[in-house]
């Protein structure tokens, strides 16, 4: 960890406009910490940079003693930590991807960073099934010994953390606002109990809202800390292929879940595997593939289901058919509604043009 001198140095590198991480990065170089950057004539930093760029770095930056306050009273409080790309205890395997961030901001365990992890990312959008899928796969991994990184957004990487958070190997969570910030609100529960448990990763200044760009490009992170990434869903057009393509590019192994062909969150797990992606159906095929000798309990226990008195049948049946086919005994077993009830209710949505019915008991969804 940096000392306050030091930190106010790459705090002010960090936030010169129009200075991003590869610029950063190539005066870092050239003229070895940001306190020697700053030392260097106008005309010495125009051999590296533009003019333009030269005397951005030679002006503070707006408000930067503002910032400097808030990060050293930040990094004051217990779990709170701020590594440089020059600290002995930066992430190795950051170190190895093309584009490693300049700083980063750890709420939580920061010895997680340098653990055995798989990622599991996938739709915000998640089915019932996906968010299961993610849940137990990544229960499983983190009972064998896995840690599991995921973005901390709604549907699968929700369920991730979740999942992860019951086992030993718990789960690191790398958002794109700044580390003070909890995005979605809805998942501030959630963020409580990563940053206890497990660890909360930024590379965005503190008080970054929750801006468009930075969710795609720290996705490198998500991937850059694992060994493999698994997309348990997603669309054709999904963020979750930008982190399985970036892991790819970083030497990491990508792994996807199949789903039913008439499904749209599985266009983009189809896609991956048609690219090269290996097909997993248990959390068993990914420790295997990986080549890693780890304590495994083959099955887990199955959540129960459990409904509220007060939902309508309607709403319950439709969270529990998904576009793959499932049998009316499931659906009976799953949801507790007795089968009378549960045969008009069926016909009810299959004559909506919600359900189709299928031979020998099985329904599927349409919409």
């Amino acid at each position: 960890m940096e000392s306050p001198l030091d930190l106010s140095a790459w705090l002010r590198l960090e936030q010169t406009p129009g200075v991003g991480n590869e610029t950063a990065r190539r005066l870092l170089s050239v003229f070895g910490l940001p306190e020697q950057i700053f030392a260097a004539s106008h005309a010495a930093l125009c051999e590296v940079v533009i003019p333009r760029l030269a005397n951005a770095l030679l002006a503070m930056p707006a408000n930067f003693q503002q910032q400097i306050d808030k990060t050293l009273s930040w990094q004051a409080q217990p779990g709170n930590i701020v590594l440089t790309l020059a600290d002995a205890t930066y992430p190795r395997s950051l170190l190895e991807i093309p584009d490693p961030p300049l700083m980063l901001y750890i709420k939580g365990r920061p010895s997680l960073l340098d653990a055995a992890t798989v990622a599991v990312v996938g739709s915000r959008n998640a089915t019932v099934q996906g968010i299961r899928n993610a849940e137990q796969f990544s229960e499983a991994l983190s009972f064998a010994g896995l840690c599991i990184s995921s973005g901390q957004a709604a549907g699968i990487d929700t369920a991730a953390h979740q999942g992860a958070l019951r086992g030993p190997g718990s789960t690191i969570a790398v958002i794109g606002t700044g580390a003070d910030i909890v995005y979605p609100a809805r998942n501030r529960n959630l963020a409580h109990l990563i940053a206890e448990g497990g660890c909360i990763v930024s590379e965005y200044s503190l008080g970054t809202p929750a801006l468009a760009p930075n969710f795609p490009r720290r996705n490198r992170i998500i991937s850059g800390l694992a060994k493999g990434v698994l997309v348990v869903e997603a669309a054709a057009q999904s963020g979750s292929l930008i982190t399985a393509r970036m892991a790819a590019e970083q030497g990491r192994e990508v792994f996807a879940i199949p789903g039913s062909i008439h499904s749209p969150l599985s266009k983009g797990c189809h896609q991956l595997i048609r690219q090269g992606a290996k097909l997993v159906e248990s959390a068993q095929d990914i420790l295997e593939e990986l080549q890693l000798q780890t304590h495994f309990a083959q099955t887990l226990p199955q959540p129960a289901f459990q409904t509220g008195k007060t939902e309508p049948f309607v709403s319950i049946l439709l969270k529990e058919i998904d576009f793959d086919p499932v049998h009316m005994d499931m659906l009976a077993s799953r949801t507790g509604i007795d089968i009378s009830s549960l045969t008009a209710e069926l016909l009810t949505l299959e004559l909506g043009g919600q359900l189709e019915a299928l031979p020998g008991g099985y329904y599927r969804r349409l919409a």
